[in-house]
């Protein structure tokens, strides 16, 4: 287009872009400000409770009888009065119960996961002995430790309609539970009633025995005014004896509940501070504020007016990326949390790939004659196109790990995959969108033509001009880059085998115990208590939080809640006020399947990678950074390995955003080698290589910069909870910055050269250096010029 139509028409687009961020903010400001964000159990402190249900001799532990159990659970759950309590199938046999605010896990695990069996027995009178008599009627003991023998139950808990605890000044202090009942339990209550009540007064089977899971818990006397052979009618009556209130409330919300149809056991069980999360959440907004504020600056040096315009932009990301967690009701845990501000560094890749491709465009714009006015602005234009497959394709495979993190991983982690997501696409619509909007407006003011260096897209740098003129030759030592990696893979690997992973007990199975102390503990004496208390074996570590808190972690073999209540007693006599800050159960059962599971994620995630860079590019390039990632995540490992750090769930997210972080970089070399094959496909792959990898230089130092500033503020103020996991991310970007030049580079090249000698097209032959056989010119692929 040319003329006075082309501005008209750009203008036109213009207007409607800017018409679409304005549309984006206001629907971003109107959710951020309707309801809050809600807050994961390890962010606001409670227990979660992981149940899996056992078959029984009548029923099957499978959905549907596993959905009868979610349904009790909640009723009993419920009455315990837990503020936003959530219960959800997991599978076929497994239920997660969250309950906000539990701190204490004994009563709940006790509560929620007891099979409680309630029946009703007609008692035919006293027993001699605990052996169960013939005709089939059982002996149990009542109150006061009286043996009686049992009849035959006459109803189970499945018929009472309800129970409620309660108590009558005019009777007492005691407390007593109503019972209700429903169906065929009004018949049953009243024959049972009715056949006991013709014994005479006093007599044992005049009494009727309740018995909830194999214990008479009451057994009370038919009132002397009911008459023989006519029962109690209405349906309902009362347990009493000497309850207190919380116990007659307790016996309530378990009668109400019902009996369970399944057995249920607890394989998992995780409780965390309020205090924990509350830190969490301090370092968390002092990382981010402290990332915005050096990237928007450093942004804003770099590149000036547009620079400003993606700072600007920055800033409406992350309100945009709120609201969209608040609007899908997504919860945000702890991994989220640093998934959150993690995108923050990562949403300025796509302005910065714009603008130096816009740099670029101007410098040949310039070269070519074009006249200075309307040169910024075709400049911008050209720098959004060309920029725009490199920007799809990167984000693209983000999204994969993302998605992998979703749907592969349990639990908080989970929440890591939602906010990483919806940070990038809050980042594309930032970068693409309101950043665009903002400098195409800045760069048509008459005094920024005036001025073309205050736009920040005429200065092409003095690094870009060394690499340019002077820039040396890396893939002339690709062997000798392969070779440093591999030395580097055996490296880590060794580490694995002689120093081995520090498996969290989310791998291995056991209970990790956390605490804050008011004094310093000696580790030794610590040692000694715990082996007084029958934990020999026990892991113990000591470490201080910043403002002085002392911290002391104990790690051993599953143990029940009452032996990790001892835990803490025990300490208490050393360590003053000793307040739990973490507490995770997790049988070996699941321990085993998690470990499965996370090979199985990683696996899927490096397939995924290379398929979908097989699809965009072609299968060498797939190949080439899919092993680099291998590279990459071995190489973290390794770290983890040689330094003893623990390799947890969260770390295994960590893993497999490195994957997606990694692969990021990749793709940006990658579209550059590309769109150098399309532009001079008989000039040798070696040689469009190493100009594309110095071309990308420059964005990726821009890039990387802002990302790892992030990180590092979360490495140093995150604490224990985001300290190793941010610590696996910086290195991750780290290496997956360096193995994309150094690594995925040149293993296209021998990928490439293997092929190229496959086909017959070898060193001797005359066009070997001019035409690359399996690289195509992608004459499909749109190149975005």
């Amino acid at each position: 287009m040319s003329g006075a139509g082309a501005p008209a028409s750009e203008r036109r687009a213009l207007l409607l872009r800017a018409l679409a961020a304005a549309a984006v903010i206001a629907g971003a400001v109107f959710f951020a400000l309707s309801s809050p964000v809600r807050l994961g159990l390890d962010l606001r402190g409670g227990t979660q409770i992981v149940l899996e249900t056992r078959d029984t001799g009548e029923v099957v532990a499978d959905a549907e009888s596993t959905d009868r159990v979610v349904e009790v659970l909640r009723k009993r759950v419920d009455a315990l009065g837990v503020s936003e309590p959530t219960l959800a199938r997991s599978g076929e046999r497994r239920i997660i119960v969250e309950l906000p605010g539990v701190l204490d896990p004994r009563e709940a695990a006790e509560t929620i996961g007891r099979t409680a069996q309630l029946t009703i027995h007609p008692v035919e009178g006293e027993a001699a002995g605990a052996t169960p008599e013939p005709g089939g009627s059982t002996v149990l003991a009542d109150e006061s430790g009286q043996l009686l023998r049992l009849g035959p139950p006459a109803l189970t808990g499945d018929l009472i309609a309800d129970a409620t605890a309660g108590t009558d000044p005019s009777r007492g202090a005691s407390w007593f539970v109503t019972l209700g009942f429903t169906g065929e339990g009004v018949s049953s209550w009243r024959d049972v009633t009715a056949a006991a009540a013709c014994a005479a007064p006093g007599e044992s089977s005049r009494r009727v025995a309740i018995v909830l899971d194999d214990a008479i818990i009451s057994s009370p006397q038919v009132d002397p005014s009911i008459t023989c052979g006519v029962g109690i009618p209405g349906g309902g009556t009362e347990i009493t004896g000497t309850f207190t209130v919380a116990e007659a409330q307790e016996l309530a919300a378990l009668v109400r509940g019902g009996s369970l149809p399944l057995d249920v056991e607890v394989v998992e069980q995780r409780t965390v501070g309020p205090t924990l999360g509350a830190a969490a959440i301090e370092a968390s907004v002092q990382a981010a504020l402290i990332g915005l504020a050096f990237t928007a600056l450093f942004i804003s040096i770099v590149y000036r007016l547009v620079g400003i315009a993606a700072s600007i932009a920055l800033a409406a990301y992350s309100l945009i990326a709120y609201s969209l967690l608040v609007a899908i009701g997504a919860t945000l845990t702890l991994p989220g949390l640093a998934g959150f501000v993690l995108a923050i560094g990562l949403a300025i890749d796509a302005n910065v790939l714009v603008f130096e491709r816009a740099r670029e465009a101007y410098a040949e714009g310039r070269v070519r004659g074009v006249s200075e006015e309307g040169a910024l602005r075709r400049a911008l234009k050209d720098g959004f196109a060309k920029a725009w497959s490199a920007i799809i394709d990167s984000n693209v495979t983000t999204l994969l790990a993302a998605a992998l993190l979703f749907f592969l991983a349990s639990g908080p982690v989970k929440g890591f995959g939602v906010t990483l997501g919806i940070g990038v696409l809050a980042s594309m619509v930032s970068a693409l969108v309101i950043a665009r909007v903002l400098a195409e407006w800045l760069v048509r003011r008459r005094w920024v033509a005036s001025h073309p260096r205050v736009s920040g897209i005429t200065g092409n740098g003095r690094l870009r001009a060394w690499l340019s003129e002077k820039g040396p030759d890396l893939m002339r030592r690709s062997r000798l880059w392969l070779a440093v990696s591999g030395a580097l893979v055996v490296v880590a690997l060794a580490g694995v085998a002689v120093r081995g992973l520090n498996l969290g007990v989310e791998f291995t199975g056991g209970r990790l115990l956390e605490y804050s102390t008011s004094r310093e503990v000696d580790v030794d004496e610590a040692r000694d208590l715990l082996a007084a208390q029958g934990l020999p074996r026990a892991v113990v570590a000591t470490s201080q939080e910043q403002g002085g808190v002392e911290r002391i972690t104990v790690r051993t073999d599953p143990i029940d809640n009452d032996q990790a209540q001892a835990v803490q007693d025990a300490l208490g006599t050393i360590g003053g006020d000793v307040e739990k800050v973490r507490d995770e159960l997790v049988g070996p059962t699941i321990g085993d399947e998690l470990r499965l599971k996370a090979l199985i994620a990683l696996g899927i995630a490096l397939l995924a990678q290379m398929a979908y860079l097989a699809y965009r590019f072609r299968w060498a390039f797939g190949g080439a950074a899919v092993l680099a990632l291998l590279h990459d995540v071995i190489l973290v490992i390794g770290v983890f390995a040689w330094t003893g750090k623990s390799v947890d769930g969260v770390f295994v997210a960590a893993l497999l955003t490195i994957v997606g972080l990694s692969v990021n970089d990749t793709v940006v070399v990658f579209d550059r080698i590309r769109e150098r094959l399309r532009e001079s496909p008989d000039q040798p792959l070696a040689k469009l290589a190493n100009t594309a990898v110095l071309q990308t230089v420059p964005r990726t130092i821009n890039t990387g910069i802002g990302a790892m500033a992030i990180l590092a503020a979360l490495v140093l103020l995150g604490g224990d909870s985001l300290a190793d996991f941010a610590l696996a991310l910086l290195l991750g970007l780290v290496i997956g910055t360096l193995s994309s030049v150094f690594t995925a580079t040149p293993l296209l090249l021998a990928l490439s050269g293997r092929a190229q000698r496959r086909s017959g097209g070898g060193s001797g032959s005359p066009s070997a250096s001019r035409r690359p056989p399996v690289i195509d010119p992608y004459a499909g692929v749109p190149s975005g010029r």
